[in-house]
Parts: C-alpha cells; structure tokens; sequence
C-alpha cells in the first residue's frame, strides 16, 4: 500500500480558524438572555444557533479540505458531504437543548460539551467518507487523539460560555470552541494517509472541489452575515442604559406638596395557551421554579412565566411574598396552615387543587415568622 503525500494552503487553513471563531461567537451570543424571551421565540434563537455552529463546523472542514494539496485529482460524495453538514447541526442542535430546556447543572454542561465534541467528530470522519478516488487510513493514534481533544475542548468551551452568560466569557468560549473545532481537524489529519482509489464508488452525484469552493462560500456568508448582525445588536445601548446616560433635567420650582398616586399592582407577565396573561401578584398562591423560569400558581390556575425564580425572588418579596425553599416563593396570605417536622416543614392552602409547598431547613426561620 502506497500513501499519498499531502499538504496545505497556508492560507485557507488561517481563513478554517476565522470561519470557525466567527461560527462560534455567533452561535454563543445568539442563545444569551434567553430566559428572558417567550418559548417559541427561544426556540427560533436555539435553531439559528445549531446552524451557525454546526455550520461553521462543517465549513471549517471543507475549507480546510479545500486547501489539502494531494497529487492526484479527488471529488466528494454529494449525499454524504450534506450528511455531514446534518450531523453538525443536529448534534449541536441537541446540545442547545439541554442547555436551554431543562435545568443546567455542570453534569448538563458536561453532557452538551461531549454531544459536541462527538459531533464534531462525526462530522469530520463522515465528510472524509464523502471523498472520492482517494481514500483516508487513519492511524489509532490519531483518533483517539482527536477524540480526546474534540471532547475536552468543547467541555470547557461550554463551561466557561455557560459558567456565566456575560460577554468576556462567551468570547473565551468562542476562543476554546473555535480551538477544538481547528485542533481536531488538522490532529485528526496528522494521523492520516491517503491512498488512491481505481474508480469512484458512487452514493450520490459527485462534486468537485469548486463546486465544493461554492457552497462553502455561501455557508461562511451566513455565517458572517450572522456575525455582524449580532456584533450589531450587541453595540446598541439598552434602553435603560439610554435612559441612565441622559442628562438628569433641571430642578423645578419648589411646590405644594400633592398626594402621591396609587402604586400600580405588579402583575406577573405569564403564558397560558399560547397566550400572553398578565396575573396580579396578589392572587398568586406561590411559585415554582422550573429549570430557568418559573410555574405560577394561583387559586384556579396555573401559568408559564419566563422570570427565573431569582428574578422572581428580587419583585415579589418587597411585596411580602416568602422564599421557603430555593424553588418555592409564597404569599403568606393564601397560607392556611403550617406544619413542621423536625429540620423541615410545609405549609398548604386549604384546598385539594394545590400541591404543599415544601420549606427547606434553611428557610425554617423566616418561615416560621411568616405564618405563624
């Protein structure tokens, strides 16, 4: 068996490593704050951030691809190179999710890093399937390798993305994301050869390497054009920063003094049936906390409210609203009796449609002053 002898352009592989840092600040900073946006447009965000992750994974390798100088003429499978592309975004498509739809511990990060770096993995070992007259051998070490690798960088680029949701630390996930996807390909490629190949074996239309050149400059388009318009939104001010900048106006004249206006009921912005239901804090019963929002309870009801209990915590309790529990915030009002066993205890609220609110042993005290 003879190998081939390869190399790379220089600069298509620099032009790899920019595709796949833009791809991953801009699938990072899409998926920011979205505790604070309703489901469906959550969902939106999640999906437009698989595909540009999982995008720009797959246009890093094929640009990458693109600058691998062999001496002999090569093609790639159409229908396995798209496989790829799928794999990509499914599998960050599935990360996302379990970062964003259920209750993010540091297993969950764990978990969402390793779905990545796999994916990564399957990416590249599936696109280098879709070559055609010419065949990769991959060495053991070279796997593994990559494996190792893919699968690190991506836990710590998730952990240190999600450790805290601010923007110094999405760029440094954006710096450890882009490291794994560049690091993988090229270790991966480290460890292989190539061999030349008598005959295509054909699984879908054949496409050469500038029609390839084509559609990878279309995937990277949009993925920059994603870029800047996140970099944009970013450079606006919040309006509550505008309003903190303005210049604070002049002193009026000393007058009389009037009455001051009734303070406006807070009413708790939830969804119910696809509809947005805006519930006057006075008729809640209590809250739960679920993953990073919140479940509303009020005597008949209950509703969906994208506040995280923290958040939650920080309005009502200036409102005499009582944490019992770090997941259970409840108006002692609607409170009909309070039992405690030992470090622990629970309170109920005199009727059967209601769950009792656990109350944790650090919460006992204050718990006990509230109610009875």
């Amino acid at each position: 068996m003879q190998f081939l002898d390869f190399g790379h352009d220089p600069w298509l592989v620099a032009i790899s490593l920019v595709v796949a840092l833009v791809a991953g600040a801009t699938g990072l900073t899409l998926t920011k704050d979205l505790s604070q946006i309703p489901p469906a447009r959550r969902k939106l965000a999640v999906a437009i951030a698989a595909v540009a992750l999982g995008g720009g994974i797959w246009s890093m390798h094929f640009i990458a691809m693109l600058g691998l100088r062999l001496p002999i003429l090569f093609y790639y499978d159409a229908a396995i190179t798209l496989v790829s592309a799928l794999i990509a975004i499914l599998m960050v498509g599935l990360a996302l999710i379990l970062l964003h739809f259920t209750h993010r511990t540091r297993g969950v990060i764990v978990a969402a890093g390793s779905i990545v770096g796999a994916g990564i993995l399957a990416m590249h070992y599936v696109g280098m399937a879709g070559m055609e007259l010419c065949q990769p051998v991959y060495t053991p070490g070279g796997v593994i390798g990559s494996s190792v690798l893919a699968i690190g960088l991506c836990i710590v680029a998730f952990g240190v993305a999600y450790g805290r949701r601010t923007n110094r630390n999405i760029a440094l996930g954006t710096l450890c994301f882009g490291a794994a996807v560049f690091a993988v390909h090229f270790l991966a490629m480290a460890g292989t050869n190539f061999i030349a190949l008598p005959e295509a074996r054909e699984f879908g239309p054949l496409i050469s390497n500038e029609i390839m050149a084509m559609g990878v400059i279309l995937s990277s388009f949009v993925i920059f054009g994603a870029f800047l318009w996140v970099g944009a939104t970013l450079l606006i001010p919040e309006e509550g920063t505008a309003q903190a900048a303005a210049p604070a106006p002049a002193a009026e004249p000393t007058r009389e003094p009037t009455p001051e206006p009734e303070q406006p009921v807070l009413r708790i912005p939830c969804e119910r049936d696809g509809g947005k239901v805006f519930v006057p804090a006075g008729e809640v019963v209590f809250l739960r906390a679920d993953g990073h929002y919140t479940q509303v309870y009020t005597s008949e009801d209950r509703h969906f409210c994208a506040w995280p209990i923290t958040e939650a915590t920080k309005r009502l309790t200036p409102l005499g609203f009582v944490k019992v529990h770090r997941s259970y915030l409840v108006n002692p009002v609607k409170v009909t009796r309070f039992e405690r066993s030992k470090d622990k205890g629970r309170c109920t609220f005199g009727t059967e449609t209601l769950p009792p609110v656990p109350v944790s042993r650090s919460h006992l005290k204050e718990a006990e002053e509230a109610f009875v």
